[in-house]
């Protein structure tokens, strides 16, 4: 029983961290046509999330964990809004680096590996009891 324990264990990490990534990408849309209020100021940058294995000691495992949440630095896209408050002197106002469509498909793909660790803790739960049944 103690490898069961082990792999709920394993899959309750793996859920924490997507939890971590599923929060981010929620933040990343929420943000997705946040302006600056200033002309000349950045709007809002995406946000990703990086992982890293850790060696659980207790376990004797690998686990994943959250390594960082970084900034992604990648080209800020302009639009023309001449009565936008953060417009510069050619009416461009700068708009944040966040692509909807690719949040959407990091958020399915982060839902799926959450579904599959949350398998295996119930598939986990599962033996245990069929064992305890079959002791009794």
């Amino acid at each position: 029983m103690d490898d069961l324990n082990i792999s709920s264990q394993i899959a309750s990490n793996g859920m924490k961290a997507q939890a971590t990534r599923l929060r981010v990408i929620s933040e990343n849309l929420a943000n997705a046509d946040s302006t600056s209020e200033l002309p000349g100021r950045e709007p809002y940058r995406r946000k990703l999330v990086t992982f890293r294995n850790q060696l659980d000691r207790s376990l004797q495992a690998d686990t994943v964990k959250v390594k960082k949440i970084l900034t992604d630095q990648s080209k800020l896209n302009s639009k023309y809004d001449p009565s936008n408050p953060a417009a510069d002197d050619k009416g461009y106002v700068l708009m944040p680096n966040v692509n909807p469509l690719v949040e959407m498909m990091d958020m399915r793909e982060a839902q799926r590996s959450y579904e599959a660790n949350m398998d295996v803790i119930s598939t986990s739960r599962q033996m245990v009891a069929k064992t305890l049944d079959l002791l009794k």
